[in-house]
């Protein structure tokens, strides 16, 4: 997966307010939620036991909310420009989260990113706040809404 595009740090400034990019289609399917099961220790039946998934309100296993979270990071590298110069990028946090809707097994998510801050924290050191909305395809309300907030040092 290559990087969206690089932007100087004015460029990238300039950002502020705008839509930064929308990332490519990712398949969320039941391999990779069995995964996240495992690697987390979350397997509650909801998301592991399509039988019994079949009998709740969404008819299927769905996706961990904490698994769709998760992808922002690969999403944001399809879709955001880098900032010229950047020697490495670390997660500072997020300002908030909200789960809106499940991601059922099978179904594609894409990110959809606004750059609605950016502060030199210090020389070097650069505070990217993005809101970011997870769509699920062929739906209306979006998986997640999130404030994601990044250090990018240069």
């Amino acid at each position: 997966m290559a990087r969206a595009n690089i932007l100087s740090k004015a460029n990238y400034s300039a950002k502020v307010g705008e839509e930064l990019g929308v990332s490519d289609w990712i398949t969320v399917d039941q391999a990779r939620i069995d995964a996240f099961a495992e690697c987390t220790g979350d397997h509650q039946f909801i998301h592991v036991d399509p039988d019994k998934a079949k009998l709740t309100p969404f008819g299927t296993t769905i996706a961990h909310g904490y698994l769709t979270l998760s992808l922002l990071s690969a999403m944001a590298y399809d879709a955001m420009p880098g900032i010229e110069g950047t020697k490495m990028g670390v997660n500072y946090g997020l300002n908030k989260v909200r789960f809106m809707a499940p991601v059922k097994s099978g179904k594609r998510i894409r990110g959809r990113f606004k750059l609605v801050d950016l502060t030199e924290r210090q020389p070097g050191t650069l505070q990217s706040t993005v809101e970011v909305s997870v769509e699920i395809d062929g739906e209306t309300k979006p998986a997640l809404i999130a404030e994601w907030v990044t250090l990018a040092y240069v």
